[in-house]
């Protein structure tokens, strides 16, 4: 795979223009703004083709919607694992390009709205904590690249962010990637998410090594305190 290049100009966004932020980009203004919830299965979220229709809006109105796509694209995998990938909107843009992919998710509203859009592609319903992909030899199937779009890491049901981790590393390739983009302000009470130095001993425990880390899906400078986070760890 080759390495990723930081794009020539960057878009700085600072947490005094940015209230919330889903998939790394500010929400709309009036626009369904999700309180993040301790697990997915207690999100209270709009759910298949209704959870679409963001998208839909954004990219009607303009809004580049694929930077997930974009920044793992960079780095030139072949074959990626879209982990928690519900509707499958980074799976397809991936498919699309020429890039093999498999979906899982544990929400089955969501992949249904994945196998009508694209039902050439492989959908799988599984829990992430005990996720277990095999080929047809059941052999354990395993990618160059597994993405975690979405905010997924802060849905994961507390207490199992490790056994995820643990798990999508071991669909990983020797030298294989770990993309994982989510929230990390604290801003909103109430609410539990895991933090970036948990998030990393989660990695390091999987056998995952810091390769990079981003601010946004564009490839923006990561900076201490802030409130997004895009990392990219390496299984040794």
């Amino acid at each position: 795979m080759r390495p990723v290049t930081r794009p020539a100009v960057s878009i700085r966004r600072t947490a005094s223009s940015v209230r919330r932020w889903w998939h790394g980009q500010p929400a709309e203004e009036r626009s369904y703004t999700p309180v993040m919830t301790p697990s997915w299965s207690e999100h209270r979220g709009p759910r298949g083709a209704e959870y679409d229709q963001r998208w839909e809006r954004l990219a009607a109105s303009g809004e580049e919607v694929h930077g997930e796509a974009d920044l793992v694209e960079r780095y030139g995998p072949r074959s990626v694992l879209d982990a928690g990938c519900g509707t499958g909107r980074v799976a397809i843009e991936l498919d699309s390009r020429g890039i093999e992919v498999v979906g899982t998710d544990l929400d089955a509203a969501m992949l249904e709205a994945a196998r009508t859009k694209a039902p050439h592609l492989t959908w799988v319903e599984a829990d992430l904590a005990s996720l277990d992909l095999r080929d047809d030899a059941g052999e354990r199937r395993r990618f160059e690249l597994a993405v975690l779009a979405g905010n997924v890491m802060i849905f994961v049901t507390p207490g199992r962010e490790a056994e995820v981790v643990g798990r999508i590393a071991d669909h990983l390739l020797p030298n294989g990637l770990l993309v994982a983009g989510f929230q990390l302000s604290t801003e909103f009470a109430g609410t539990e998410r895991i933090t970036l130095a948990e998030y990393d001993r989660c990695a390091a425990a999987a056998g995952l090594e810091l390769a990079d880390r981003f601010a946004t899906w564009s490839g923006d400078p990561f900076v201490e305190g802030g409130d997004y986070a895009v990392s990219v760890h390496r299984r040794a």
